[in-house]
Parts: structure tokens; C-alpha cells; sequence
């Protein structure tokens, strides 16, 4: 396996930058005027790793699609402004750097709009980072169908053996699972056991953790 022909594949929220919180909060306020109230469990069970389109589908099934975009589009602009301060996630622009020496891909693969994600690679400084970037308003199904992470090695020219994932995310470990990729969990928002039993081959709480380092020397020795 050549470093040439490989890449990495990290999913946007909670797995680059933890904004788990800064969703939460967005939620919360736009559901409170509709007398819902958005904790954590709730959050994790029907919002956490979910296409927008789907969230406000299960929540208000009685909204038009025009309105439920409308909604939609709503939370997100109170997303961007709540998350302002968004640091990346311990120990990525180190592992960024470490796939730029070895000659890695990158890519970015998330169910999150493009607004979003323009806005928070401005913020992080990314913006050159990631190709391709995968959008899962753009696959034929979001995560957590496999469609996205297909889309990406198929752009890449890649097989599944060839590539690794971070996700941070139920939906997103199933779609990269599903998709045959080699799994890592990030348990920035769901308990580590959880992430293990979604098929992640790992658990690490960041991008810091001594056993991910070791698989990836592991990989440079084979390389």
C-alpha cells in the first residue's frame, strides 16, 4: 500500500471541531418557541449526525417542504453565529500536517450544508485543506447511507482498503461501514461503546490518543 494511493476521510462536526454544543443550543432556541425541549438525550436520538431535511421531517411531518427548508436554513444561520469560537478538535492540525509529509489524501465527507461548511474551514483555516469535499445533499442518499463515502473514493480512485475514516457520529459510522471503510470513532458526542458497537474499529477521544499514532506509524512501516 503506497502512501499515494491513500487518504484519509474525516467527517465535519464533532469529528474536526466539536460544535456539538453550539448545534444544541441553536435547537434549542429555535424549538423552544414550539414548546419543545431539546436535551441531551433528545438531541443524540433524533438530531446528532441527521441531514436537516430529516430532522425537521420527524419533528414537524405536518410542514410543507418549502417551510421545513425555511426552518432549516434558520438554525443554521443561529448555528454560525453561536459558533464563532470554534477550536479544532486536539491534536488534528497535527495529524493534518503529519498526511501532508507522508503524502496523503484528505477529503471531507458530511451531511452538513455548504454554508456550513465554508464557514467553519474559514474559521479553522482549512480551506485548502480537503479534496474532495462531499456534501450529502449531493449523494443520492446522505449518511447514513454508504453513498457519500462511495462518492469520495470514487473520486479519489480509491477502494475501501485504501482509506481510512473518523466520524464521530451513529449516522456517520454506519455510512463509513457500510461503505467497507476502515472505521475510527471520535467520541466527542456519543460514549465510546456505543461508537464500538456502530462497527468502529477504534475508539479515540481526539486526535492525541498514543494507539491511533501507533496504528498510523503501523501503516508508514507498511507503506
Amino acid at each position: 500500500m503506497g502512501f499515494k494511493r491513500f487518504c484519509l476521510l474525516f467527517d465535519l462536526d464533532g469529528t474536526i471541531a466539536n460544535t456539538d454544543r453550539f448545534h444544541m443550543q441553536a435547537w434549542q432556541q429555535m424549538l423552544h418557541d414550539y414548546h419543545i425541549t431539546v436535551d441531551e438525550i433528545f438531541y443524540r436520538q433524533h438530531i446528532s449526525g441527521k441531514k436537516n431535511q430529516h430532522i425537521v421531517e420527524q419533528i414537524f411531518p405536518e410542514l410543507s417542504p418549502e417551510a421545513g427548508e425555511q426552518l432549516a436554513k434558520q438554525k443554521e444561520s443561529l448555528f454560525r453565529q453561536l459558533a464563532t469560537q470554534i477550536k479544532p478538535l486536539a491534536g488534528l492540525l497535527e495529524l493534518l500536517q503529519w498526511t501532508k509529509t507522508q503524502g496523503l489524501g484528505r477529503s471531507l465527507v458530511t451531511n452538513a450544508p455548504r454554508d456550513n461548511v465554508d464557514f467553519m474551514l474559514n474559521l479553522l483555516n482549512l480551506t485548502e485543506t480537503f479534496s474532495p469535499i462531499i456534501l450529502g445533499e449531493e449523494a443520492p442518499a446522505p449518511k447514513p447511507h454508504p453513498d457519500p463515502y462511495l462518492m469520495a473514493l470514487e473520486k479519489l480512485g480509491l477502494s475501501p482498503k485504501e482509506a481510512i475514516v473518523f466520524e464521530d457520529s451513529l449516522t456517520g459510522i454506519r455510512s463509513a461501514v457500510a461503505a467497507g471503510i476502515q472505521t475510527i470513532g471520535i467520541a466527542s458526542t456519543h460514549e465510546p461503546n456505543t461508537l464500538k458497537n456502530e462497527g468502529a474499529t477504534m475508539v479515540v477521544a481526539d486526535f492525541t490518543d498514543s494507539q491511533l499514532w501507533a496504528m498510523l506509524d503501523s501503516l508508514t512501516n507498511r507503506a
